[in-house]
């Protein structure tokens, strides 16, 4: 990105570089932990569980057939990880601001 343009945008919204980077990086990470969240709910809503624990049993009581649920749990255990690492990531960067 030319530096020029980063300059007008600093200008126009009234930010220093650093903060406009730092808004902009918790944007990014907050657009992403949406998307995940979205994600996730979708698939727990398929399965009409409240956490991945909960799909895990019904897979496991046989209350829901295992393929794809095993697929859906694996997914849903790895966007779990994912946002906490998002969330860790936004406690930084509050507590640096």
């Amino acid at each position: 990105m030319k530096s020029g343009v980063i300059e007008e945008i600093e200008r126009y919204v009234n930010l220093d570089r650093e903060s406009l980077l730092e808004r902009g990086v918790e944007a990014l990470l907050k657009e992403r932990k949406r998307n995940m969240m979205l994600e996730m709910h979708e698939i727990l809503f398929r399965y009409h569980v409240e956490t991945s624990a909960d799909l895990e049993e019904k897979i496991k009581s046989g209350d829901v057939v295992e393929h794809p649920a095993w697929e859906d749990l694996i997914t849903l255990q790895n966007l779990e990880d994912a946002i906490s690492k998002l969330d860790e990531y936004l406690r930084n960067l509050q507590q640096t601001a």
